[in-house]
């Protein structure tokens, strides 16, 4: 232990961002163990390193007692007295040594402890980085497949990220190298075990990925109010803007649809319905159920639950593949749909079109 290594010390905590105590600690816990593996001592052994004086002393380690009765960690009042005479009992006795031929193993012992902390300090590092990323899009390299489970690489390799089963996208292949965007989901640090989970399935991810895509949205231009996914299928996102000579959907269409393309094309040909919020629940609900027709919405009193009527011939639509549409349409408003045609609406709630004054017009 000499200056050099002490400066050595410095460099590495500046550039890694380490702490220095909490270094100089670990390495005076570990020459300590070293030392006394090598040596078989049964004692305590105690390191002290002072970087200021670049130097490193051993100690072992006894408790003062007025009856010895462990010889390897007690030793007696008044043999401690002959060292120095303000011992008492219940204090601790340093005694100072110089160990012999441990310069290899304390080297060695050094540059592993040190190692392993420089590891930990690029992995924390990399792990406070990403808690700032949560909820963000990222790009990552495919490393393995392992149990259905693939392991990405993110954050220049200094860490692992998980995309589980649940969050993989139905008939979507990842292929070891495929690059591939993924939303953080969530860091999880455990120690040694720090992961980053990652989804391909996240409605988050197709509302980020019309943020980078829409320059109106990241300005503020237009708000993204909500959105509903079923991942490999169909999504629903709601959009609003307060400037009403501002065409939003067509802004997130973009130019015969370049906007609205590319990410249709990163999620692999999903559909995605883009829909005007409206402060009116009923009329947000109508637009939810788009592309089908919707001739009337009524709300049942005392409950999030709206009742709606479309054409006979666009009940299918409305209610969509396993009623995927409607659901979706539940998802977007945060009210319970109940979708009937025109026909059944007649037969179970009396429904009138002329009395009503519905004219089967567009309510969107």
């Amino acid at each position: 232990m000499n200056k050099e290594f002490f400066q050595a010390l410095e460099i590495l905590v500046e550039e890694k961002g380490m702490d220095m105590q909490m270094l100089i600690n670990t390495l005076e816990n570990a020459l300590a163990l070293a030392y006394k593996r090598q040596f078989n001592v049964q004692g305590t052994v105690k390191l002290k390193m002072n970087p200021e004086k670049f130097n490193v002393k051993f100690c072992m380690v006894k408790n003062i007692v007025s009856e010895v009765v462990d010889p390897e960690n007690e030793i007696s009042l008044q043999e401690a007295k002959t060292h120095k005479k303000s011992y008492k009992l219940g204090d601790t006795y340093e005694q100072e040594f110089v160990p012999k031929q441990f310069g290899r193993i304390a080297a060695q012992t050094a540059k592993q402890v040190v190692m392993q902390k420089l590891r930990e300090a690029e992995r924390d590092n990399t792990i406070a980085e990403f808690e700032d990323k949560e909820n963000e899009i990222q790009n990552c390299i495919v490393r393995r497949v392992e149990n259905k489970t693939v392991f990405v690489e993110i954050g220049g390799g200094q860490i692992e990220g998980l995309l589980l089963p649940q969050d993989q996208v139905p008939g979507e292949r990842y292929n070891v190298n495929d690059m591939i965007k993924v939303y953080v989901k969530r860091v999880r640090n455990d120690g040694r075990n720090a992961q980053i989970l990652v989804s391909r399935t996240a409605p988050g991810l197709v509302k980020k990925l019309f943020e980078n895509e829409v320059p109106e949205i990241k300005q503020g231009l237009i708000e993204i109010k909500s959105v509903a996914r079923e991942a490999g299928a169909r999504t629903k996102i709601a959009i609003y803007s307060k400037d009403p000579n501002l065409d939003a959907v067509g802004a997130c269409v973009g130019q015969k649809g370049c906007r609205v393309n590319a990410i249709v094309n990163e999620l692999g040909g999903e559909k995605i319905d883009i829909i005007l919020w409206s402060e009116d629940p009923l009329e947000f609900i109508a637009k939810a159920l788009s592309p089908a027709k919707v001739v009337m919405v009524t709300a049942v009193e005392g409950e999030k639950v709206a009742r709606v009527i479309v054409p006979d011939d666009k009940l299918s639509l409305a209610i969509g593949k396993d009623g995927q549409n409607a659901r979706l349409a539940a998802r977007l408003t945060g009210w319970k749909v109940d979708v009937k045609s025109e026909s059944k609406a007649r037969v179970e709630l009396g429904y009138n079109p002329i009395a009503q004054g519905d004219d089967s017009s567009d309510d969107e």
